[in-house]
């Protein structure tokens, strides 16, 4: 049963009737839609068609975190960087202030030294709890500066797929149109999908 619907499905295609494209007269030339698009500034097309844009983009974001998209035209971006890196050195420095003050304390301690500030609050910290506390912050301030690394790695990262993402072409017509097309000079059938 289905080989005889393929056989009719087969049949009925090969039945249409298709007409060849008609050729375009030779004075006609179709703009190239990267060239001539009213929406972009001459700035941003000499971006667009210039190859080394993308490294470009991604050796000044990482010179300077934020340039490469400020090159881009994308300087909203920029404080979102300098967000993202400054809280995670922020904290880093936080973090490196707290350990430090628990290690002093810790080793004034040992030396016999009962000065410290952990024992004047309301619930005194034990010795042990100073290296707990260290090792928990020395943790975090680690933490923290990995983040900041990685915030830098990732504007040097988004200037570069950024400048890529506006090479790419993007038509405002998202349709499929299948086009199927039969040479009479050359045998077979050539299905051409025109997005």
């Amino acid at each position: 049963m289905k080989a005889k619907q393929f056989g009719l499905l087969l049949f009925l295609l090969l039945c249409i009737p298709i007409f060849a494209q008609e050729e375009e007269p030779s004075d006609f030339i179709a703009p190239d839609s990267l060239k001539i698009n009213p929406k972009y500034s001459p700035r941003i097309q000499r971006l667009i068609n210039d190859p080394l844009t993308p490294s470009k983009a991604a050796f000044y974001s990482a010179v300077l975190p934020g340039l490469g998209q400020a090159y881009l035209g994308k300087a909203w971006k920029v404080p979102i960087i300098y967000a993202a890196i400054g809280a995670s050195l922020y904290y880093y420095d936080q973090n490196n202030k707290i350990m430090n003050s628990y290690r002093t304390a810790y080793k004034r301690r040992l030396n016999g030294f009962f000065d410290d500030e952990f024992l004047e609050k309301a619930i005194p910290i034990e010795t042990e709890q100073l290296l707990i506390g260290m090792e928990f912050h020395k943790s975090y301030r680690d933490i923290a500066i990995v983040l900041a690394a990685a915030a830098y790695m990732l504007n040097i990262l988004e200037a570069n797929v950024s400048a890529h993402l506006l090479q790419f072409n993007v038509s405002e017509d998202l349709s499929v149109t299948p086009n199927i097309i039969v040479d009479q000079e050359v045998r077979g059938i050539r299905l051409a999908l025109k997005f």
